[in-house]
This record gives C-alpha cells, sequence and structure tokens, in this order.
C-alpha cells in the first residue's frame, strides 16, 4: 500500500504543477488587471500605477511573473491579496475550514440518505417506492443548485422561521446547535445532487448483488434479511460507490462556489466568489491550485478505500 501512495503522489506532481502553470497563464490572459482596480481611483497619478506595478512584479515578462510565483508556492507563500493586502494564504486558511466542514457536512447526508433510499428500493425493484425514488431522483439531477437553494430558505426561513437563512453564526452568537441550524440548509442544498445520483447507483448495485449466487446461500442458511443485507450485500454495494464518490467530489468544491454565495457561507466557494468580482487574482490562483490539491486528495482516499472494500483489488 506505501508504494501505492508513493506512486500516486509522485503522479499528481505533474498533474498538480499544470494545473498551476494553466491558472495562471488563464489569469494572465484574463481582460482587466490588478493594476485596474487602483486605476479606478483618479487621484493617482501615472507615476504612482507605475510604481505599484513594478512592486507587484507586473513589469516582467509573463514568464518571469510564472517562475517567481511557482517558487513562491513551493516556500508556502502565495502572493499577497490586491484587495484586502494580506497573505493570500492567510485569506484562504480563515475560511478553509468552513468549507471542509460544509463539505463533509454535505458528503455525510448523501452517503446516508443515498445508502436508505437505494437499499429501501432495490428491496422491490420497479415497485412503488422504487418509482417514487426514480421520479425525485431525476428531478434532483436536473435541479439547479441555486434555486435549490433559494427555495430552501424561502421555505425554511421565510415562510416558516424554522432556520437561519444565510450566515454561519447568529449575531448575538451561539454554540454548536446554533452551527448547526446554519449549517442545516446549505449542506443540504450541496449534497441534494448527490443524493439523487448516488442513490441510483446504490439501488442498481444492490439489485445486482441480490441476484448473485452468495445472497441465495446465506438464505438458504437461514440467515435473516437483515443480516443478510447488512452483512453481504452492503458492502458489495458500497464498491462502485466509492468509486463515485470520489468522481464527485469536485462537484463538492463548484458546488461551494453557489451554495456559499447564495447562503453567505463564508468558505472558500464564497471567497473566489468575492475574488472574481474584484479581480483579485492571488486569492483566485490560490483557491484554483488548493481545490486541486484537495480533488487528488480525495480520489487517493477513494482509491484506498475501494482497495480495502475489495480485497480482489492489489495496490500494484
Amino acid at each position: 500500500m506505501i508504494r501505492f501512495v508513493v506512486r500516486r503522489v509522485l503522479e499528481a506532481i505533474p498533474l498538480l504543477l499544470g494545473i498551476a502553470v494553466l491558472s495562471f497563464i488563464f489569469m494572465q490572459l484574463a481582460p482587466g488587471g490588478p493594476d485596474t482596480l487602483f486605476a479606478k481611483n483618479g487621484r493617482m497619478t501615472p507615476e504612482q500605477l507605475a510604481n505599484i506595478r513594478r512592486s507587484m512584479g507586473l513589469d516582467r515578462p509573463m514568464h518571469e511573473q510564472l517562475i517567481a510565483w511557482l517558487l513562491n508556492i513551493l516556500r508556502g507563500d502565495l502572493g499577497l491579496s490586491y484587495s484586502q493586502f494580506r497573505p493570500v494564504s492567510t485569506v484562504i486558511w480563515e475560511v478553509f475550514p468552513n468549507t471542509v466542514l460544509l463539505m463533509a457536512a454535505g458528503l455525510l447526508i448523501s452517503l446516508v440518505c443515498a445508502l436508505v433510499f437505494g437499499i429501501l428500493a432495490a428491496r422491490r425493484p420497479y415497485g412503488f417506492f422504487d418509482n417514487i425514488t426514480s421520479f425525485v431522483s431525476y428531478f434532483g439531477l436536473a435541479m439547479p443548485v441555486f434555486w435549490f437553494g433559494l427555495m430552501l430558505q424561502l421555505l425554511f426561513a421565510v415562510r416558516l422561521g424554522w432556520l437561519p437563512s444565510a450566515g454561519m453564526h447568529s449575531p448575538e452568537g451561539g454554540g454548536f446547535l446554533d452551527l448547526l441550524r446554519h449549517l442545516a440548509l446549505p449542506a443540504f442544498t450541496i449534497a441534494i445532487g448527490s443524493i439523487a445520483g448516488w442513490s441510483r447507483y446504490v439501488r442498481s448495485s444492490t439489485v445486482e448483488q441480490l441476484e448473485q449466487d452468495y445472497v441465495r446461500s446465506a438464505r438458504s442458511k437461514g440467515l435473516s434479511e437483515r443480516r443478510v443485507m447488512m452483512g453481504h450485500v452492503l458492502r458489495n454495494s458500497l464498491i462502485p460507490l466509492v468509486t463515485v464518490v470520489g468522481i464527485d467530489v469536485p462537484l463538492y468544491l463548484t458546488g461551494a462556489v453557489l451554495t456559499e454565495t447564495v447562503f453567505s457561507w463564508p468558505g472558500m466557494g464564497r471567497l473566489f466568489f468575492d475574488a472574481l468580482t474584484v479581480r483579485d487574482y492571488p486569492i483566485l490562483m490560490g483557491t484554483l491550485v488548493l481545490g486541486a490539491l484537495l480533488i487528488i486528495l480525495g480520489n487517493l482516499v477513494a482509491d484506498l478505500i475501494y482497495g480495502l472494500l475489495d480485497p480482489r483489488i492489489g495496490y500494484a
């Protein structure tokens, strides 16, 4: 396993480097630039703008800027935010735990709901519950995340008043329960697409496993249906789901941008959106590189779990 992990990490290095280079090039080719933020200030003279460009290194050729930026990344320096005038690493790490919390809550909700709905639907294929979950799943896959979030806000925050509509904490402060109340709507919003898709994977995999000989053998030995499902079928049904979860991890990062913006959740997605509106390129490139790193790590963890669930898979 150690050799497998080392090999995957070494394979990820050029991939991460390529993503960093492409992110830098795209930001350089984007219209406008950080100096335009200061140029909007009519009181600045051309000499002052030239000094700002020189201090930022924007007057250097693009390849020199790229090399300097990559070397700074290796030292853990992501640059200085153009809009906040603070180190990008500091700005990102302030909101990074909030995004991890949101993603973890969304993953937990998705996995629990997908397993419950998928297994119940597989117990009686093409029955009433299976048809209902199929319809709801297709609706969930087709529904825009931001629209679903707005509908949840309208129902549970505005009409019913059960949950807060935005933010992470109440103005008057609060403890763990207050955090959970603020987390409920954005976590369910970011999870809805995964619940819809993953439940169908679980359902199909479970139906396939229930037709295998080992299930008939277990039932013939007198094992209860619950023990057959939980002790034999469930583990084999999880194998394809693990692969899908590893592939869908990027969707949580992209979904976080919309979800955190709708619910004013102070995370990386909201930070990325705010940086995009003011053309804060160091923050944009920093969040892209960190997001790519999280995706690579997520796929690595998924491969490891896949091998643990299925002993036939070797860590070659």
